[in-house]
């Protein structure tokens, strides 16, 4: 298990598996969650465009939150 002492650069939080929650909008399209990093979420018309979405915001997430030397939480799986 990793903790959080280990973790010391950008880089290592960058390579931690989140896990994605993925559903179905009912408005259409879909609608991705990482519910370990709060309010880190986003949508896109296609599965695959939704899941090149959600990278993208975990990384701003990630980045912004580490900027500001903020606690970042650990994955939960």
């Amino acid at each position: 298990m990793i903790s959080a002492v280990e973790l010391r650069t950008l880089a290592d939080y960058l390579n931690l598996k989140y896990p994605i929650t993925l559903h179905a909008d009912p408005d259409g399209g879909y609608v991705a969650e990482i519910k370990d990093l709060p309010g880190c979420l986003t949508q896109g018309e296609t599965i695959e465009a939704t899941l090149e979405n959600i990278n993208e915001a975990r990384e701003l997430w990630l980045e912004t939150v580490y900027e500001l030397g903020k606690t970042i939480p650990l994955p939960s799986e």
